[in-house]
């Protein structure tokens, strides 16, 4: 096998080699009954004399760390290969304390049996087919896919993108205008590292969605809460002084509310008088199930102040990792900077699998697909609490993968002893900033089947008696 050693670190080489072969044995890097380099190999690989790796060699099996074997070589010996506890780090390294209130999601623990989490889409529901001869055909297709790419994004990507989101959404944007990120997050971080300076304030929703205020307090901003109401983020609350603020307004989260047209257009009049850029999240809104669609901020602006960031997380799936970002083309450069000094771009194959999906119509298919099944999920939510639940204020919603409700009730017992009997619900308190605001539980239905919708409410509902 190979073994690394330094025989430049300070003592004599036959000592170094001696020394570093008996470390690798205590700290469990070399086993009981692995074979080490023959003599004359290792002294060439080294530069060093035959003898003096024997006699490292000699020294070590006299001590009972080797064993040699006629004919075979020499081997760690099966009686003195356990690793020792490693040692502590002796100078650990700080870090910024804004890394202490970031909490990793758990990926391997025990699922729910009914699992009403938000946020979730229903991956069972992906295209696997359709998506396995489309990425098998971008990597047979062409050598150039597995290169570097653009840091803006697959060129027949962007273009897809832009003709979808100004047929679905009403966002018009040339090509110029998008870049694809890994997702949502990684868009809202591009943003700040081109827009923000350490200490610039930055406004969110309270309640609102962690990972975004995260981001923008480990870039250095100073991070201010401001509350929602029933018409969305409370513009006349907003302070002075504020560089960026973070918005849901299609689909607010996690109220699911969405903002007025009114409060809509007075943001976009003050981010115009005050220069702040507006970041609009749409995340969830493909999936519309009555009313019509309001207006998108981005297209209520004509100053260039809102940079609207969209996913193919709750579309398709979270794994794709894939999002954009549409703004000014002389922002979307500076972010393609930013994008390059980052990790570069997306893996080409799936930009140029997903923008074949675009082009043939698959995604609008499957969207239509995935509409009907949650609003399937949405409708039986929503009865089943209204007809069930007298303890829950329903907060409307029309779209999205989620519905939310005001309680008359501490909420934290109740999904604490709801996870123990296999129901996992959010509570609006874990998206909140500020304590006391108002109660609430969270129904996610995009990763639970239908059939286990009523089951699942009907044990929640036990809880409460």
């Amino acid at each position: 096998m190979e073994i690394h050693i330094d025989t430049e670190a300070g003592r004599g080489r036959r000592e170094e080699i001696y020394r570093q072969i008996r470390e690798a044995i205590l700290d469990g890097r070399l086993r009981a009954g692995e074979a080490l380099p023959p003599t004359r190999e290792l002294a060439e690989r080294l530069a060093v004399s035959r003898n003096t790796v024997s006699a490292a060699y000699d020294r070590l099996t006299g001590e009972g760390f080797l064993e040699g074997r006629v004919g075979a070589g020499t081997f760690v010996r099966t009686s003195r290969g356990s690793a020792r506890a490693a040692r502590p780090a002796e100078f650990p390294i700080e870090t910024a304390p804004v890394w202490e209130r970031v909490r990793l999601p758990s990926l391997t623990g025990v699922r729910a049996e009914f699992d009403f989490q938000a946020g979730i889409p229903d991956v069972g529901m992906f295209p696997f087919d359709t998506w396995r001869r489309l990425l098998g055909g971008e990597i047979r297709a062409s050598a150039a896919s597995l290169g570097y790419g653009d840091p803006a994004g697959h060129a027949g990507l962007r273009e897809g993108i832009a003709r979808h989101i100004a047929v679905s959404r009403d966002v018009r944007a040339t090509p110029d205008e998008v870049v694809v990120t890994s997702g949502a997050q990684q868009a809202l971080d591009l943003i700040g590292r081109v827009v923000l300076r350490p200490g610039d304030r930055v406004a969110v929703e309270d309640p609102g969605y962690p990972p975004a205020r995260l981001v923008f307090e480990a870039l250095g901003a100073e991070v201010v809460p401001i509350g929602v109401d029933a018409e969305g983020i409370r513009v006349a609350d907003l302070p002075r002084g504020t560089k960026l603020v973070y918005v849901t307004p299609s689909h607010q989260f996690p109220l699911g509310l969405p903002m007025s047209l009114d409060r809509r257009l007075d943001l976009v009049a003050w981010a115009g008088k005050t220069g702040a850029v507006l970041v609009e999240d749409d995340y969830d809104t493909e999936f519309r199930y009555h009313g019509r669609p309001l207006e998108p901020l981005h297209s209520l602006d004509s100053t260039g102040r809102v940079v609207y960031v969209g996913s193919f997380s709750k579309v398709l799936s979270p794994g794709l990792r894939l999002g954009f970002l549409v703004g000014p083309a002389s922002l979307c450069r500076v972010v393609a900077k930013a994008r390059f000094v980052t990790d570069w771009h997306s893996a080409g194959p799936v930009q140029a699998a997903l923008a074949r999906f675009i082009d043939d119509g698959g995604l609008v298919a499957h969207i239509r697909r995935m509409r009907r099944e949650y609003r399937r999920r949405h409708e039986l939510v929503v009865s089943l609490l209204e007809r069930d639940f007298a303890e829950l204020t329903l907060i409307p919603s029309a779209a999205g993968l989620h519905v939310s409700a005001y309680s008359s009730f501490a909420t934290e017992p109740v999904a604490a002893r709801a996870l123990r009997a296999g129901v996992l619900v959010n509570t609006l308190d874990e998206y909140a900033v500020l304590p006391g605001r108002r109660p609430g539980l969270v129904f996610g239905y995009g990763g639970i089947p239908f059939a286990k919708v009523e089951a699942g409410l009907g044990r929640l509902r036990d809880l409460l008696r």
